[in-house]
């Protein structure tokens, strides 16, 4: 039980702004294991936008306690995943052979493919977020904790995917920023995918139709994984990144095409 926890806060730390309350020993086996708690991690994010969205629309515009939900989120992740969203963008978006591609998203600058993108993905990703939480806020409390849950938890569980299914794309094994956490052995990748599906196992006992999410989340596993893998061998942290970024809006826009036919 000790040597779980000391890896959850290994993720927690790893994964997100939020610091560890007690000591914990690093290792690259234990950052290796840590990626299992992953979606997890989005558990705690998602809980943290949900309770902040849900105490700001009491006294706020419903459209400003989205933003200051969206907020919440890039704090305690330290925009970890939106950098990265950027740099895949600039990178593939500027350069055409791997090197080039790999140099770019190295570059801790933001180009202008980078900088489009991340407006385009925050309008999406606002207006989808905006729609979906008025739907649920006409349902339960309950259903609208795990919307802001699922969302998160099942972006960054596609983001597992890449990790557990292909290879990494630096030779040297080196980002710009932190190392990789690398699959590590069939019980993380279950545990990945239970802290995953949790959240959205809740959805459906209120909606079955919830499930049909799974759906996209799976083209754009498939998607992103021979793609990157066509143009620099594998992936870095920076496809994560953009993955689950990507993942959180397509999981969100999927919700409201399910809730409009259901």
């Amino acid at each position: 039980m000790k040597k779980q926890l000391n890896i959850f806060l290994i993720a927690l730390m790893f994964y997100s702004r939020i610091l560890s309350p007690i000591k914990v020993e690093h290792s690259p086996e234990n950052l290796n294991k840590a990626t299992r708690y992953f979606p997890l991690i989005g558990w705690i994010i998602g809980l943290a936008s949900f309770v902040i969205f849900l105490l700001s629309q009491y006294i706020l515009p419903i459209e400003i306690s989205v933003v200051i939900s969206l907020v919440a989120g890039v704090l305690l992740t330290g925009a970890f995943h939106e950098d990265g969203f950027a740099d895949m963008i600039d990178g593939f978006g500027g350069g055409w052979t791997s090197e080039k591609i790999l140099e770019i998203m190295k570059d801790s600058r933001i180009g202008n493919y980078g900088a489009i993108s991340l407006i385009l993905l925050f309008l999406l990703k606002f207006y989808a977020l905006l729609y979906a939480s008025k739907y649920m806020l006409n349902q339960t409390i309950i259903e609208l904790a795990l919307l802001f849950i699922s969302y998160h938890s099942l972006a960054r569980l596609s983001a597992t995917q890449l990790i557990f299914f292909s290879n990494y794309a630096r030779e040297d094994e080196k980002s710009k920023v932190k190392p990789i956490g690398h699959f590590n052995s069939l019980n993380d990748a279950i545990i990945a995918y239970i802290f995953g599906l949790i959240p959205l196992v809740g959805l459906c006992f209120y909606n079955w139709q919830n499930i049909f999410v799974l759906l996209p989340i799976l083209i754009l596993v498939i998607y992103f994984k021979r793609y990157f893998e066509k143009w620099i061998g594998g992936y870095t942290g920076d496809c994560l990144g953009a993955l689950e970024q990507i993942s959180e809006c397509t999981i969100l826009l999927t919700y409201l095409v399910i809730w409009k036919f259901m």
